[in-house]
């Protein structure tokens, strides 16, 4: 009789000991009407960006070495100017961020290199679209959609929503019939309709059309109907009109979402491909964006594209002066 009680006593120190330690699940907050509660100020700000700088590892050890890791990230995003300088607002210094405790060096985690796997067309049309945004400057129209304040840089809020560098906020804001989000960047608006079908007028909008429903605590927005001219997502990547677009956010704790998609455009890419990182909640709200005030970018860089046309030997000896030419 003594060993089914040596059992017995064995179990109830497991449990004993193992209880205290077992970390209560979390309970997502729900709206007075039942659905999961993902309203709030957020940012997904980090170093970390889609695809994964040449010469980074997939995985980083205890032993390596964040800071000269991050440092080469950093060069690689934003090379030294023409006066050895670093720094920009547009690139403010941060860190890598961290997924389930591990730092994510990709937000692109279904392929092995981190990378978007692109066909031949559509990394062709990838290059094409970054080579016009140094050398077609015939009109506004030739110029990409954040230089004309159409939609915020880096797809901040267009699908796949990647983090935008400055004014990274986010505000959720919910209804039983819609889930609002708004993107600090330009302070685009995008409206997922709960419960809906797909029905685009014209067949194309802008960020696409968005329908979600709810899986237990997750939104699940599907999204196609992107126009054209949102297919350069400058300046990080490049998507089809007809790509199709499955987002998941999941409010997994008090402070935290989790933010997880999955592309299909078969016109661009190999094979489907997704991510997914952490949205963190923010403290202070987020304030207004407003591209088009004050904006005399667009009416500079049309202006020195006129004065290039009509000196064309001025601009080739400046050009020259710069590069350090004799």
């Amino acid at each position: 009789m003594w060993r089914p009680r040596a059992a017995i006593c064995t179990t109830l120190l497991t449990l004993s000991f193992a209880s205290p330690l077992a970390a209560a699940p979390y309970h997502v907050p729900r709206t007075p009407w039942g659905a999961p509660n993902l309203q709030g100020a957020w940012s997904n700000f980090s170093l970390t960006r889609l695809e994964r700088a040449p010469g980074v590892p997939a995985k980083i050890g205890r032993r390596d070495d964040l800071a000269t890791i991050e440092r080469t990230i950093y060069d690689h995003i934003l090379p030294d100017d023409e006066l050895g300088n670093k720094d920009s607002e547009w690139w403010p210094a941060s860190h890598l961020a961290r997924v389930d405790g591990e730092v994510r060096t990709s937000w692109v985690t279904s392929t092995a290199d981190g990378r978007i796997p692109y066909t031949p067309e559509g990394l062709a049309h990838r290059n094409a679209a970054r080579a016009r945004a140094f050398s077609d400057f015939d009109g506004p129209e030739s110029r990409n959609t954040s230089e004309r304040c159409l939609l915020p840089g880096f797809s901040a809020a267009s699908p796949p929503m990647q983090n935008s560098p400055t004014s990274p906020g986010y505000m959720i804001v919910q209804t039983k019939d819609a889930v609002v989000i708004v993107s600090e960047s330009n302070s685009q608006v995008r409206i997922v309709r709960l419960g809906a079908q797909h029905d685009l007028p014209g067949g194309r909008a802008w960020n696409g059309d968005s329908i979600g429903h709810w899986e237990k605590d997750t939104l699940v927005v599907d999204t196609v109907g992107f126009r054209p001219e949102e297919s350069f997502r400058a300046p990080i990547f490049y998507i089809g009109p007809d790509a199709h677009v499955v987002e998941r956010f999941t409010r997994t704790g008090k402070d935290e979402i989790r933010y997880a998609f999955r592309v299909e455009d078969a016109a661009n890419y190999r094979e489907p491909w997704s991510g997914d990182m952490v949205f963190r909640s923010l403290e202070s709200p987020i304030y207004e964006s407003a591209c088009h005030e004050g904006n005399s970018s667009l009416a500079g860089i049309l202006s020195g594209a006129r004065y290039v046309e009509a000196h064309p030997a001025k601009a080739l000896t400046a050009a020259s002066d710069r590069a350090g030419a004799p």
